[in-house]
């Protein structure tokens, strides 16, 4: 009987300690299953994060571009409308130049050929580069808008890879936080 105690006693403890152990594995397994899903997850969303980050990275490159070329346009168009500007300044100063010159002369077929040529000649050529300088004012003005509005897009590229990098380092942060704990 003693004997029969004894192997009852034996059988119950090894199967409380083996009722235990299967227990403890399989909270062990659900616990590692649960970190390989997480793993999987972050890995899948840095997967995706890191992939719009190309493609953001690409059209900020795209976008860049377009800023320069906008800003070349604009400085093409300050240009020429400085040249106009000096053009017509001269013009000016050639007009009073000849004014001057035929209320000086006291050639009567001088000043007839001034009055008659040089003079509507001049008002004609100021009439054109006022005319110039206008078209080239809006020319300026449309440049400057679309190197606004290319600098807007590149703003706006800007925030989302800086949204991106945030993101990526939440799922870093976390990954971080879920790995120490269990260790």
């Amino acid at each position: 009987m003693r004997h029969l105690l004894l192997v009852t006693s034996i059988l119950t403890l090894s199967s409380l300690a083996v009722s235990q152990s299967n227990q403890s594995d399989s909270q062990t397994l659900r616990a590692l299953l649960e970190e390989v899903r997480l793993l999987r997850q972050d890995l899948h969303t840095t997967t995706v994060a890191a992939q719009r980050v190309q493609i953001a990275l690409y059209r900020l490159q795209i976008q860049d571009a377009a800023v320069a070329h906008a800003a070349g346009l604009v400085e093409e168009a300050h240009r020429k409308l400085a040249d106009l500007t000096a053009q017509h300044k001269d013009l000016v100063m050639e007009k009073e130049r000849i004014e001057h010159e035929r209320d000086q002369t006291l050639d009567l077929q001088l000043r007839r050929q001034i009055d008659e040529e040089r003079l509507p000649r001049l008002k004609s050529s100021l009439e054109q580069i006022a005319h110039d300088e206008q078209q080239q004012h809006v020319r300026t003005n449309h440049a400057e808008g679309q190197l606004q509005a290319e600098k807007i897009k590149l703003d706006a590229l800007h925030s989302l890879l800086d949204q991106l990098d945030q993101a990526l380092e939440n799922v870093g942060h976390r990954t971080a936080s879920t790995v120490s704990p269990g260790r």
